[in-house]
């Protein structure tokens, strides 16, 4: 079905959604379909393409249409559309469907939100999927290491019907769909209305851009930030939403809107760019603000940015003729001190003083319980993040041990255990990787498959622990960087992580084996053995490296405390 509103507020939107007897049939029909348990991205994913924000698109892409969008940025008819949507399943939910064939499309919980006819069935190119969208093929990347490390091998590509939305508990009154977004437009009497995205909280500079903008271009401000999946690291999203409802009110009454968005974000850069100018599009927006570095704050294995400052903008503005949404150019805005006030950064003398507050100074303020001053950021706000971040020596934190086998890991992980104990104040939870194999990962053998999962369950139970104030010692093998990596974002999110390489060397490790698991390994009785035929890939950035063949364990131990206090997660 589509929708046509009235013009100029986004042109015709695509809704998905079956009403009345038809859909009470597809209901029935979906109870014998195959289901595909869809993971978070493509929840978010499948309710943006249901609701229309993924206008043009009828469902999950299909073959020609995904290489289109790789190559030039188009779908196949030409269409600008610049970030593949697909459906990625695993071999074997592939090896049970057919071309043609309707699918479930369910969550977790086995709630029925949509169907799919699958139209196209192939196996991507994902090191090519992620040069053209993200321009390297470099795991440093979030959204390269989901490509390659989360999302399933295979792409179904295919027509949607949608049954229902996806259920939100949260902000339920900031959840508009485009509809209600253009109707809420037209109610309001606005003519032009610019949009701009966050996907982290407002302060000072933020608002000044946005009002600027807002005059600049004489329209009205729609805030609408990312509530799905945003950049791994980032603050919550109820503290974020609390910190935009406080903002929204710094306005002049009745000319600015909030409504929250569940995009899952890549951090494209550019592409990402161009892809949300369209998002907005067709939310009934008429201009759309990109910010230098838009989407784009990650950094390559090297540590050099991903895209250049301004390559969002210039994008955009090779597609100013046919985007049919006008795009607005954000300078970065400074506090200047002799001013008093914020100005464009191009607007700044050599005799004046700028003032700036990087994210990692503003968290490290925060953690501190520092000072952060009213010319930053607004005190309701402050106030907010400092719930999210109270000072690192009453947050949780999580001491990950990672090595080979016989290195020493759980003779110091123990030893830490009751220094930690000793110094009182928080719980402390030791997860051993032979523990954790017995009550938590039993049923699981040890292939990389199940070695990663062990992992990630540690990682779940240790985040859970942090999250709430405790302490979590986790001593696991945890051989691979992409699943430690997938451990540290896990937990960083609720408080500290210090990783902590035990690198005694093989020749030690094998001398202390008491069970012969190397000699086992050596002689073939055992396979995929980490350091004989299966490699350990060595931590590049641990907080800590110890080697505990000129150490005792109770050092080791000691060092440890040592950093944690140095890091001032103890006090």
């Amino acid at each position: 079905m589509v929708v046509e509103l009235n013009k100029p507020h986004g042109g015709e939107l695509v809704d998905l959604y079956l009403q009345g007897p038809e859909l009470e049939a597809e209901k029935t029909r979906a109870r014998e379909y195959e289901s595909w348990t869809l993971s978070y991205r493509q929840l978010c994913d499948l309710e943006l393409l249901m609701n229309g924000a993924f206008s043009p698109l009828t469902g999950f892409m299909k073959r020609n249409d995904y290489e289109a969008v790789c190559d030039d940025m188009r779908l196949a008819n030409g269409d600008i559309w610049s970030m593949p949507i697909t459906l990625d399943v695993s071999d074997e939910f592939a090896a049970s469907v057919e071309i043609d064939q309707w699918i479930a499309l369910r969550d977790p919980e086995g709630l029925l939100y949509g169907t799919m006819q699958v139209e196209d069935i192939w196996i991507a190119d994902k090191s090519a999927e992620a040069k053209a969208v993200f321009g390297a093929d470099d795991s440093a990347h979030p959204g390269v290491d989901y490509l390659h490390n989360s999302s399933g091998e295979v792409y179904l590509g295919g027509t949607v019907r949608g049954i229902e939305s996806p259920l939100h508990y949260d902000y339920q009154y900031l959840r508009d769909t485009p509809s209600e977004v253009r109707a809420m437009i037209k109610k309001r009497g606005w003519r032009r209305v610019v949009a701009f995205h966050s996907h982290a909280p407002m302060h000072c500079a933020h608002h000044e851009l946005t009002y600027r903008a807002a005059q600049q271009v004489e329209a009205n401000l729609l805030i609408h930030p990312a509530v799905g999946m945003t950049r791994p690291g980032d603050i919550d999203q109820f503290t974020r939403v609390r910190c935009y409802e406080h903002i929204i009110k710094r306005y002049p009454d009745q000319t600015s809107a909030l409504s929250l968005l569940p995009l899952a974000m890549r951090m494209a850069g550019p592409r990402e760019a161009l892809w949300h100018a369209l998002i907005r599009k067709n939310f009934g927006c008429t201009h759309f603000i990109v910010v230098r570095d838009h989407a784009g704050m990650v950094k390559t294995s090297e540590g050099k940015p991903f895209y250049e400052p301004n390559a969002a903008q210039a994008l955009l503005d090779n597609f100013s003729d046919e985007l049919g949404i006008d795009i607005v150019p954000a300078q970065t805005m400074v506090y200047v001190q002799e001013r008093a006030e914020y100005r464009p950064v191009t607007e700044i003398t050599d005799e004046e003083t700028v003032q700036s507050i990087s994210d990692a100074e503003l968290k490290r303020r925060l953690e501190e319980a520092l000072e952060v001053p009213e010319w930053f950021s607004y005190p309701e706000i402050v106030d907010e993040l400092r719930r999210a971040y109270p000072p690192r020596h009453k947050q949780g934190f999580t001491v990950f041990f990672t090595g080979l086998s016989g290195a020493g890991k759980s003779t110091v992980a123990n030893a830490l255990v009751i220094k930690l104990q000793e110094l009182g104040g928080r719980p402390v939870t030791l997860l051993d990787g032979d523990v954790v194999r017995t009550h938590l990962s039993s049923e699981l053998g040890f292939t990389r498959e199940h070695r990663d999962l062990n992992i990630v369950r540690i990682g779940f139970v240790a985040s859970e622990i942090t999250k709430n104030g405790g302490v979590a010692i986790c001593a696991p093998i945890a051989p691979y960087r992409s699943t430690r990596r997938k451990v540290r974002e896990m937990v960083s999110g609720g408080g500290g992580f210090v990783e902590v390489y035990i690198g005694t060397s093989i020749e030690v490790c094998e001398a202390r084996d008491r069970k012969g698991l190397y000699a086992k390994a050596r002689a073939g009785m055992i396979k995929g053995f980490t350091g004989i035929d299966d490699p350990y890939e060595v931590p590049e950035a641990a907080e800590l490296e110890i080697d505990t063949s000129d150490c005792q364990p109770d050092e080791a131990a000691q060092r440890i405390i040592l950093k944690l206090e140095n890091m001032g997660f103890i006090k």
